[in-house]
């Protein structure tokens, strides 16, 4: 499988340590850079109020099949979990679109470091996501 970026997510955030863990607790405005030649691509796309980004860990070094998530304090299974660390360090993140500027587009609810590959971005569209009952998993009573 041959992946490329298609751009570069710009943030405050400069490590690990400084980025917020999930985008639900980040009003932190970012900037997603997508490159010229993939440009019209964005078209149309400031008619959606979030989007979802897709980019790879490229900071993220290794994994292990059980972590202690942020939330918690027992070892749970990776695919349980959100972590960074993972075999093929893909990150996704839904993010608030602000606003287009040319190839630019400034997003609020960023929570990935400096620098960050940007691999695809979709429209996030409530009515194609599941709808009825969620369950959380480990997560119940943990989240709001």
């Amino acid at each position: 499988m041959e992946v490329k970026p298609i751009g570069i997510i710009h943030t405050p955030f400069k490590s690990k340590k400084e980025t917020p863990i999930q985008p639900f607790r980040s009003y932190i405005i970012g900037k997603v850079e997508v490159f010229k030649e993939y440009q019209e691509g964005l078209e149309d796309i400031e008619g959606f109020s979030h989007i979802i980004l897709i980019y790879k860990f490229h900071k993220s070094k290794g994994y292990s099949l059980k972590v202690k998530p942020f939330l918690d304090n027992e070892k749970r299974g990776l695919f349980a979990t959100r972590a960074p660390r993972r075999p093929n360090q893909l990150g996704l993140s839904v993010v608030r679109l602000l606003i287009k500027e040319g190839n630019i587009l400034f997003v609020e609810n960023i929570d990935v470091i400096d620098g960050t590959p940007l691999l695809d971005i979709k429209p996030y569209v409530t009515c194609f996501e599941p709808g009825g009952y969620i369950k959380v998993g480990w997560l119940e009573g943990k989240i709001k």
